[in-house]
């Protein structure tokens, strides 16, 4: 049969499977390296052991016999070697001991980590006490209480020096802030919060939020305004092109629209405290700049309901766009922000655990980007959502308030919204200039997405070896079952291209998702009137009856603004150890194809941060919330 080869064999145990391959080089015994948790009998390991194969967890086997059945040596020891009749018999007993094992463990760890429905038609979450492999680290741990500690010991500190100064102008906004940063002096401030004071009650600043700011997925295209926004051309000619009708510029593509309908209906949790479902029409000018043309600011038209435009007076259209940001800003945190990243990264995690064994190929790649997000949520739940919690001291709303949204928003939760390119295009956004959350998104998922096809390919020769992965059938069940929203998320996958888009929504959301609308806040929240979290006066039912004044009793007042700034500055810090996207810390795998993989991946990931920051160089304000060395692998903060 010609010059002999050597045949290496492995029995893995990421995925029940025993792969015969060649390779290159002698066996290399993993001593030092941790255990499998998965544990074979004895016996089992020991006629392995004489029949020359090794039983690991992905490493490279023991030199076995050749072709032609010659005998080799482990570490100068001859052995013979078993029939083929043997050898199929021992491969058996191996791969029945795996399951067997694997599958106690999955029921233990389905045990001590059942879902709860903590809330009606919301996510599910972990019932009981939080496993100890996911909480907070000791380190993690006490940086979080330090930072959430100073932030607000030092929001009480500005509102004890400004206590004797009520609030007349919105110049007193600024002044709070500057103390804020004087007390926090380790935090650098960034040039676009340097530019949102000086320009937020400009209308190109406005429309450049509903792309580059906090909340970036609100904006969509609009082919037809709606029946209850009655929009006419006289109304809106002034911002137009000259001689361009606002149909013709509807079918051209330069209007958009954002809907706060979602907010229609929506109690709040003081009569004090008022709330609008605003209508905003925004424009794409001949200098490529969306600006807002037209805001009402119900759902319901009417002569209560005017519609303000950029050609009324300075104080109704600065008010009309301050009750837009501050509709914007509860929709950012309870949908946007917690509800799609936050509470179904928590999901992918619960399922994880429950349904992939710890030397799954997957459960290895889905580890790091699902680091502390159980930890974290449960700590939101406690401080944070729960009844007199820190949102409904900064908002108009409570927890009643908040569960109607979120639960409002469950139908827009779909697993095609967590594709990225398909939620580009869903909105219409495809082509709308300086639209950098694009852009800079749709790099990132097609690098995402390269990476996790590569691992798909190499543990995965099949459709059929996906379809016939318990494991994984039953993890992408479990989340379709958590999420409460089976019918919008699959419940199994047929083929590696299912499994690879899948995998990279699951790693998108936690990581890219998260720090585009998380890592901002500070940027865009911490100028107050630019996104006012509550309102204190009710929305005006006419025009011509507001002056500053009216603005400023309609603005937070000095103790909810303290509460803000340390809020927002508690929540846009990274940690000090924080672990960015394409970093594998605890390198899980051993097989050096993945290895190849990740490198690969890492590669790219340093090309995407390049071009980024040769982009970022050439405008006034950089967008840098998904250049990939500022995208934490994880849902942690």
């Amino acid at each position: 049969m010609g010059e002999s080869r050597h045949r290496y064999l492995t029995i893995s145990l990421m995925s029940d499977i025993v792969w015969p391959m060649e390779a290159g080089g002698d066996f290399r015994h993993p001593e030092g390296k941790a255990r499998s948790c998965t544990e074979l009998p004895e016996d089992l390991l020991s006629r392995a052991a004489l029949m020359q194969v090794h039983v690991c967890p992905g490493l490279p086997a023991v030199k076995g016999s050749d072709e032609r059945g010659a005998t080799s040596s482990v570490s100068g020891t001859e052995r013979c070697h078993p029939r083929p009749s043997e050898l199929l018999m021992l491969l058996q007993e191996v791969t029945l001991a795996i399951c067997r094992s694997r599958s106690i463990l999955l029921c233990s760890n389905r045990a001590r980590s059942r879902w709860k429905d903590w809330c009606p038609d919301f996510p599910m979450s972990i019932d009981g006490k939080i496993p100890p492999e996911v909480q907070f680290d000791a380190e993690k741990s006490a940086e979080f209480t330090w930072n959430t500690v100073t932030a607000f010991v030092d929001a009480i500190l500005v509102k004890i020096k400004h206590f004797f100064h009520p609030l007349k102008d919105l110049a007193d906004f600024e002044e709070i802030l500057k103390d804020f940063e004087k007390i926090l002096k380790d935090f650098n401030i960034k040039n676009n919060l340097e530019s949102v004071r000086q320009d937020w009650n400009k209308d190109y600043m406005f429309g450049y939020q509903f792309l580059n700011g906090c909340n970036p997925v609100m904006i969509r295209k609009c082919e037809d305004l709606p029946d209850n926004f009655p929009v006419t051309d006289e109304m809106v000619k002034g911002s137009l092109k000259r001689d361009v009708t606002l149909q013709q510029e509807l079918e051209a593509g330069n209007i958009f629209i954002a809907d706060y309908k979602i907010l229609d209906g929506v109690p709040t949790s003081s009569p004090q405290l008022y709330l609008a479902a605003p209508i905003c029409l925004l424009y794409k000018n001949r200098l490529d700049k969306v600006v807002p043309i037209a805001i009402q600011l119900s759902q319901n038209p009417g002569e209560r309901s005017p519609i303000f435009q950029p050609s009324d007076n300075e104080y109704d259209w600065m008010l009309a766009k301050m009750w837009v940001k501050s509709a914007d800003f509860i929709v950012h945190q309870l949908v946007t922000h917690f509800l799609k990243t936050h509470l179904i990264s928590e999901v992918f995690e619960m399922a994880m655990y429950r349904q992939l064994s710890a030397v799954h190929p997957v459960y290895k790649l889905l580890k790091p980007h699902v680091r502390f997000t159980i930890a974290i949520n449960a700590a939101a739940r406690e401080n944070l959502i729960n009844e007199g919690g820190i949102f409904s001291k900064i908002s108009s709303i409570d927890v009643t308030g908040m569960n109607k949204v979120m639960q409002s928003a469950m139908e827009t939760l779909t697993y095609e919204s967590l594709c990225f390119p398909e939620a580009i295009k869903a909105r219409g956004m495809e082509d709308v200039p300086k639209y950098y959350y694009r852009d800079d998104g749709m790099k990132i998922w097609e690098t995402i997405h390269c990476f996790v096809t590569d691992v798909v390919e190499i543990y995965y020769d099949s459709d059929e070896a996906v379809q016939k992965d318990e494991e994984i059938q039953e993890f992408v069940k479990d989340i379709s079952f958590g999420v409460s929203n089976s019918d919008k998320f699959p419940k199994s996958l047929k083929t590696r291209e299912d499994l690879s888009e899948y995998l990279t929504a699951v790693i998108f959301t936690a990581s890219a998702q998260h720090s585009a609308v998380n890592f901002g806040q500070f940027d865009w929240y911490a100028c107050i009137p630019n996104s006012p979290s509550t309102m204190r006066k009710p929305p005006p039912e006419q025009k011509g009856q507001v002056d500053m004044k009216y603005i400023m009793e309609s603005l937070p007042d000095l103790e909810c603004s303290s509460l803000i700034f340390g809020t927002v500055w508690d929540l846009s810090r990274f940690q000090k150890k924080e672990v960015f996207l394409g970093k594998y810390p605890e390198m899980c795998f051993t097989e050096q194809p993945v290895n190849e993989a990740i490198k690969t991946f890492l590669k790219k990931l340093d090309e995407v941060t390049n071009i980024i920051k040769s982009r970022n160089e050439g405008l006034t304000m950089e967008y840098c919330y998904l250049s990939p060395d500022k995208i934490p692998n994880s849902v942690a903060i």
